[in-house]
């Protein structure tokens, strides 16, 4: 597993469950994955020696984190299975190059426009309207790495606070409600996917996610076939999730596209016949898909390190709910913003459990 965090030790503990071990590699001594893998090679993805030794002793090698270099995919690839490829990485590794991507394959998107330098300024301001949002191409996550722009004379101002790196100005679009596919594929093109989720963000963060999702029948099958049309695109084997827009005008937009199992899809852990991270093990592995099927409405809401500016939350009130789920991720410092875990509620309404979610979280 290349990357530490908390979805390389969810699918860590998927693969040991299941009789697999499992080496990490990530610098940090501290990796929540690490803590639980049978090896924890504490190196950068650069080290070429770590990554001969990973090679040399792992059978298959994955990724929970989109940004490794597709480099050291490539690299890999040389000497052991590589799932995803370092191609289907690295158009998801670009903002500008993953939306290109999108269109290309038939899939909508907001409007955007390359801006690379001041000389794309006029012609960026022409192409999309005000307000827009102006994103770093690369890099950006969690809302870091992107700016408001309510005109073309907030342009120049902006660029330069995101550094002066390639960006994308894109359109800010009317939203209905934020929607997310997490979808499988095998090396035989073979695909499944999980029940769409609607999500809602908080200063750019996922705060909570609920599946059902509550958009018609007919928004969540499109959404469906849309990643399913993007993985096979893509040749991709793994899980992997789209993020879409549904516009107060009924369009269905593509946001991101994530090549690794996604906050989106925690809700899997405790509310469907497989998780998604059982799900990434089976593909790349070469085993049947798992069910996806929903046993329970569920909201999945997460917990960020401001919860824990005055030590350690009182856990008690969420633990008194029988039908609750709590999964904290083992890492050592809080800090705002930073995620350290969430819950999953289940019951028999979805719009009830999220006002019951929010009154729990509140309480903390």
């Amino acid at each position: 597993m290349l990357g530490g965090g908390q979805l390389g030790r969810f699918f860590t503990i998927a693969a040991r469950q299941m009789g697999y071990r499992v080496a990490v590699l990530d610098a940090d001594p501290d990796s929540p994955a690490g803590a639980l893998a049978d090896r924890h090679l504490r190196a950068g993805y650069d080290d070429e020696q770590a990554l001969e030794r990973l090679a040399s002793e792992c059978s298959v090698v994955t990724t929970e984190f989109e940004n490794v270099p597709a480099s050291t995919l490539a690299f890999l690839a040389e000497r052991v299975a590589v799932h995803p490829s370092a191609s289907a990485v690295a158009v998801t590794q670009n903002r500008l190059r993953e939306k290109q991507f999108v269109n290309q394959v038939g899939a909508a998107t907001a409007r955007f426009a390359a801006v690379r330098g001041t000389d794309d300024f006029e012609a960026a301001g022409e192409a999309v309207d005000f307000p827009a949002i102006l994103k770093t191409a690369e890099l950006g996550y969690d809302g870091k790495g992107q700016a408001v722009v309510d005109s073309a004379a907030d342009l120049p101002s902006a660029f330069a606070d995101l550094g002066g790196v390639e960006c994308v100005l894109e359109e800010r679009v009317a939203l209905r409600r934020e929607l997310s596919v997490v979808v499988a594929r095998d090396a035989r093109g073979q695909r499944s996917s999980f029940p769409v989720a609607e999500n809602e963000h908080r200063n750019g963060i996922l705060h909570r996610s609920v599946a059902p999702a509550g958009c018609p029948p007919v928004v969540a099958e499109e959404a469906r076939f849309t990643a399913g049309r993007i993985a096979d695109a893509l040749d991709y084997v793994g899980v992997m999730a789209v993020e879409f827009f549904e516009t107060e005008d009924s369009r269905l937009l593509v946001n991101e596209i994530a090549p690794r199992t996604h906050n989106s899809g925690h809700y899997s852990l405790d509310a469907c016949v497989t998780s998604q991270f059982e799900q990434q093990l089976r593909m790349i592995c070469g085993l049947a898909h798992g069910d996806t099927r929903l046993l329970s409405p569920v909201v999945m809401l997460n917990l960020l390190g401001d919860l824990w500016r005055g030590g350690d939350p009182d856990f008690g009130r969420l633990l008194s709910e029988p039908a609750l789920k709590l999964h904290l991720y083992g890492k050592r410092e809080a800090r705002p913003g930073r995620k350290m875990g969430h819950f999953n509620l289940l019951g028999d309404d979805a719009e009830a459990l999220a006002e019951q979610a929010e009154a729990l979280f509140e309480a903390l």
